[in-house]
């Protein structure tokens, strides 16, 4: 028995090592992004796409994993021709596939597929577009363009994708409106007329990936943001839970919408967006707008700045973000020369909470709470730095005022200790500018600055019974400070690219209105 034993051994070992090859081959599989040179192409060939697949079949034959050429037929190993950004295609390939490749007739180049970041109503006034400004007036606020997001998405049923008032479609576009899960191809319109999703490479990279929602419907955001934000239709009675009211509109608000989805809740790769820039070219757009970007890809291997440079030569103007990762220096998104890179800009509006104190001075700070509109006449209390939880539990209802340093680390621990020792409110008195993230906070938040801040601590300090009221969901406008570069814009310069100065210009970025998925 003990024979048997050991035979049964040595068979399950020569299998296991039979079987490691092949699986060692599955998982080195990645996705390329292959230049080919289409002069090179014989004639026989009736067009390019047929081309790339047999070159596939003849790579996948003299390769020296010959298991994957069983397993794996060229139509599948093709992930997409490109026709418009460049003459090639994408393809998942094994290592000793992709050496066989660049000794094929035609090859140039090949780039690793890349993982990508996409980068997240007053405005359009605050640029001084109005119906009477000349550059509405010039451009008939967008009439007749065609702009494409390579994006997350949209969602349809948005009232900033409504038709009305829209002119007829270009009779020059050549786009559809892909249906999908929880997308009918019905939801298009004169506002929004074309939608398509890719998501191929992605699902090369992984395959055992779901795809929650295989369609052009937004499940994130923002690309029905960055859409509206382009070219919303307007919007009366739009606001913030009740900050910013008024009229919310695209800064084109006439110009067509056309969404090319390839950023998904599992990923995002360069072979999908450069797709989708290949197809919007193909249907016709006059705009190509991308707020993506890669880190650390020098400009020679940034598929990217490849397509957009075909974009650029097929008179497509492309306007790109510069990243959300200031305020440091070198984290700039798309430092390419040909298209235009954006920085993020300030309103001359702020969200704001008024504090009226007991003696009748009315104060204002900077907050986005959400919640209970008004607190009348509440006992406020000044804590210090609020660094003891002990004592903070201890006050109940009451409004507590902290003194917080410069730094956004300590200013974070402070709301965190007062949001959760159960009291009304928070002030926070601080010199730290980069205050996004803490204005928009479950708890009842103000951010006051210094000045202010002393005149409430001379109040309490003066008074036998100090007290508060505090009303939320204020909006001031006409603040001197804008425009100034938000904290979170990606500096300059371009680290692929630093000869070239970049952002080239700077739009509002911060405390606008657009809608949401």
């Amino acid at each position: 028995m003990a024979t048997l034993d050991n035979v049964s051994l040595y068979k399950l070992w020569i299998a296991a090592i039979t079987i490691l090859p092949f699986t060692q081959t599955l998982s080195q599989t990645e996705n390329y992004i292959v230049h080919m040179d289409l002069s090179v192409m014989p004639g026989a060939f009736s067009g390019q796409h047929q081309w790339y697949l047999s070159t596939l079949a003849d790579v996948s034959d003299r390769s020296t994993a010959r298991a994957t050429a069983t397993t794996s037929t060229a139509s599948s190993k093709l992930l997409y021709s490109y026709t418009h950004v460049i003459d090639g295609f994408s393809a998942s390939l094994t290592p000793s596939e992709l050496e066989v490749l660049k000794n094929s007739p035609g090859y140039i180049s090949s780039i690793k597929d890349l993982p990508v970041k996409h980068d997240t109503t007053r405005s359009s006034k605050f640029l001084g577009l109005t119906p009477q400004s000349p550059a509405w007036k010039v451009s008939n606020h967008g009439e007749g363009v065609i702009i494409g997001l390579v994006d997350t998405g949209v969602w349809p049923e948005s009232q900033s994708y409504r038709e009305h008032g829209m002119p007829e479609i270009p009779k020059r576009w050549k786009g559809e409106c892909e249906g999908g899960t929880q997308f009918k191809s019905s939801k298009c319109n004169k506002k929004l007329i074309g939608a398509r999703f890719f998501n191929r490479g992605l699902i090369a990279k992984y395959p055992n990936t779901t795809i929650s929602v295989n369609s052009t419907r937004d499940t994130d955001g923002h690309g029905t943001h960055t859409s509206s934000t382009a070219a919303g239709n307007y919007v009366e009675g739009a606001s913030y839970f009740g900050y910013a009211p008024g009229t919310a509109n695209g800064v084109a608000p006439l110009a067509h919408v056309a969404m090319y989805k390839a950023f998904w809740d599992e990923g995002a790769y360069t072979t999908d967006i450069i797709a989708a820039i290949d197809q919007a070219i193909s249907d016709g757009v006059d705009i190509l707008s991308l707020s993506l970007g890669l880190d650390g890809i020098p400009l020679s291997e940034d598929p990217i700045a490849l397509a957009t440079f075909a974009a650029v030569e097929k008179n497509v103007f492309v306007s790109t973000s510069a990243g959300n990762e200031g305020p440091f220096y070198e984290t700039l998104h798309n430092g390419i020369p040909w298209v235009l890179t954006v920085a993020a800009g300030t309103l001359d509006r702020e969200f704001n909470a008024v504090l009226t104190l007991g003696n009748g001075i009315s104060i204002a700070g900077s907050s986005l709470y959400l919640g209970t509109t008004y607190f009348y006449e509440v006992p406020i209390v000044y804590m210090n730095g609020c660094h003891k939880m002990s004592k903070l539990i201890k006050l109940g209802q009451k409004i507590v005022v902290c003194q917080v340093g410069n730094d956004g680390n300590d200013l974070s621990d402070r709301v965190e200790n007062v949001s959760e020792a159960n009291v009304t409110a928070g002030v926070f008195i601080t010199g730290f500018t980069d205050t996004e993230e803490f204005i928009q906070n479950r708890f009842p938040v103000v951010l006051l600055n210094q000045k202010d801040g002393k005149t409430i601590i001379d109040y309490i300090k003066n008074s036998n019974k100090p007290q508060a009221s505090v009303e939320f969901r204020k909006t001031s406008l006409w603040i001197k400070s804008a425009p100034s570069v938000t904290s979170y814009s990606s500096r300059g310069p371009s680290a692929s690219c630093p000869v070239v100065m970049k952002p080239d210009i700077m739009a509002p970025g911060l405390t606008y209105i657009s809608c949401m998925a």
